[in-house]
């Protein structure tokens, strides 16, 4: 199964994934039972995001760049 995104689909998935929870975030304290099913949803967004050539890590830069500090390098 191809899981290539029309451009479209693929900005709002980054928009969703910028609310998303970062995986690190995601404890049972917080979460409760719902822990691994949240860990199991982020990491599917993250795969497609990946399969589409698009790198996570760079997501939320890209969405709100105002928010984004600059590199020190």
């Amino acid at each position: 199964m191809s899981e290539n995104m029309s451009e479209r689909e693929l900005e709002a998935l980054k928009i969703a994934f910028t609310y998303m929870p970062r995986a690190i975030e995601v404890t049972k304290y917080e979460y409760g039972d719902r822990c691994e099913k949240i860990l199991m949803h982020i990491e599917k967004v993250r795969g497609v995001l990946a399969n589409n050539d698009i790198d996570p890590e760079e997501v939320y830069g890209e969405i709100n760049p105002e928010d984004t500090p600059n590199s020190s390098y």
